[in-house]
């Protein structure tokens, strides 16, 4: 009997780890709790991080207890993704991340290894793999070098905090970086094949819900943006933020409970059928708020309402994991086509008749390709009036916020090696009850529908013109890879087509 069986019923465990506080480069946003105890943007009530204050935030320590504590919640341990929270990890100093993300692989591989590499190498047979490694990051700390850096450390999933695309209200909250900060590092992140989410803040000050409804709708309308997933943290008054002194003297109100459902409904409508909302509220005790915001067991209070709604694409509302009563197990394959961060994105799905999910493919043919067959020869799925002119390899002229409008530049073109003339894969999930590996196929795992998914890519891309695909593998997914024919080349697994 599984404890607690939503946090496996997505195909993989999850794993979250706390990083030690260090206050961030830039300083303090306005909306932004912690201290010198604690993570900057955490309380001290919050469940993950009082985990890891009784640990002292010792990484081997943290990893040994939350392993621990999903067996004994019945939750299989065999394919894991790791999640490090609780700070800027890029901002950390270069020997601290070295030790810090081999300490995860070494305490999961039962062996100590003396070199990061050797650890991973260890790792891809170990009896507890990391399948995907989150990092969450700030879009300003995501340059060329920082993004290698990640990528060597067997990262698959990057989110970045995004909060409201807007200029005015980035600086009026001190937050730090710009709108073009995000639309290049979510370009960059996209064509070196990482999974992106986006933490998005509705009802931050001065912003309003005219401004909060324009913004969340440009997310998904400019191909600049466009994220996989989604986590959106309505802002709220926290004891120890500058916020928490300043909300009487700027006339500031959070949303309320009743705002916040209302604006959370409205989001829902809005998802494409590509991107998964992750979270829906922050995890802070009454007692830290100066005003009570809205409740944080909102998405469970709205859950019932919203799955009437067949207008809601969002995939956690479709997985199969989430379903009960009897389900058609019969299949197809669904694609879906649109441009992103100057690429293009394939999005494949298999579903049954009742738009239920059982597994996906994110293959992206990156910006920087001169594969003018892949890019150009492309049949859209959505309606755009076409620019005067308009050369699809070139950059576009965005506006970005009302009063700013900015060319962003020479294209960045390729920074990666192995990436050379090739279409990506940034995911491949099949979901459902995460099994251990070898375990009876059920329902979707364990059935064949990755194969059959990744078949389909490969199709697509050699149809494109590209000699090869790469996918951004974690290092605990190699094996499975190496059985489709995909050989490690540095750390992508590649396959010349």
């Amino acid at each position: 009997m599984i404890k607690k069986p939503i946090r496996s019923k997505s195909g993989i465990t999850p794993l979250t780890v706390v990083l030690p506080p260090k206050k961030c480069d830039h300083g303090t946003c306005i909306y932004c709790p912690g201290g010198d105890a604690v993570p900057q943007s955490y309380t001290d009530k919050s469940p993950a991080i009082m985990r890891a204050m009784a640990l002292k935030y010792d990484i081997k320590k943290q990893i040994k207890a939350r392993l621990e504590a999903l067996k004994a919640m019945g939750h299989p341990t065999e394919k894991l993704e790791i999640i490090i929270i609780g700070g800027t990890f890029l901002q950390y100093p270069k020997k601290f991340k070295q030790d810090y993300i081999k300490g995860i692989y070494n305490t999961l591989n039962l062996k100590k290894s003396t070199t990061l590499q050797k650890a991973k190498t260890l790792n891809e047979k170990a009896k507890h793999r990391i399948v995907a490694l989150c990092i969450e990051n700030r879009p300003d700390n995501c340059s060329k070098e920082e993004i290698k850096e990640m990528i060597s450390y067997g990262t698959t999933r990057i989110e970045i905090g995004v909060q409201i695309p807007d200029d005015k209200v980035y600086k009026k909250t001190n937050r730090g970086h710009t709108t073009k900060d995000v639309i290049e590092a979510t370009k960059r992140l996209k064509d070196a094949g990482f999974k992106i989410g986006y933490h998005i803040m509705p009802g931050l000050p001065f912003s309003n819900k005219k401004l909060d409804k324009k913004k969340f709708k440009q997310i998904f309308k400019n191909q600049n943006f466009k994220p996989d997933q989604l986590k959106i943290y309505p802002c709220q008054i926290v004891e120890s933020s500058p916020l928490a002194k300043n909300y009487k003297k700027i006339k500031y109100k959070p949303y309320t409970n009743e705002e916040t459902s209302k604006f959370i409904k409205w989001i829902m409508k809005k998802i494409p059928r590509y991107c998964r909302i992750m979270r829906m509220m922050r995890e802070i005790p009454k007692e830290k708020m100066k005003i009570e915001a809205a409740s944080t067991s909102m998405r469970g209070d709205l859950q019932k309402e919203l799955k009437q709604n067949k207008k809601i694409q969002e995939i956690r509302f479709r997985e199969i994991g989430q379903q009960k009563g009897k389900i058609d197990l019969n299949i197809k394959l669904k694609i879906t086509k649109y441009k992103a961060s100057d690429g293009k994105e394939i999005f494949l799905e298999m579903i049954n008749k009742e738009n239920i999910l059982f597994g996906l493919l994110r293959l992206r043919f990156p910006s920087y390709s001169n594969n003018k067959k892949g890019l150009s020869n492309f049949n859209w799925q959505f309606k755009k009036k076409k620019r005067v002119g308009e050369n699809l390899l070139a950059p576009p002229t965005t506006n970005v916020s009302d009063d700013t409008e900015f060319e962003l530049g020479a294209r960045d073109g390729i920074f990666i090696k192995e990436l050379e003339n090739a279409a990506i894969v940034r995911e491949l999930h099949v979901y459902g009850q995460a099994l251990k590996l070898g375990e009876k196929a059920q329902k979707s795992q364990h059935r064949g529908i990755g194969k059959q998914l990744m078949k389909k890519a490969e199709e697509l891309t050699k149809k494109a013109g590209y000699k090869k695909l790469t996918v951004i593998s974690g290092v605990g997914v190699r094996e499975y890879y190496r059985k489709l024919g995909y050989n490690l080349v540095r750390d992508y697994m590649v396959k010349l087509l």
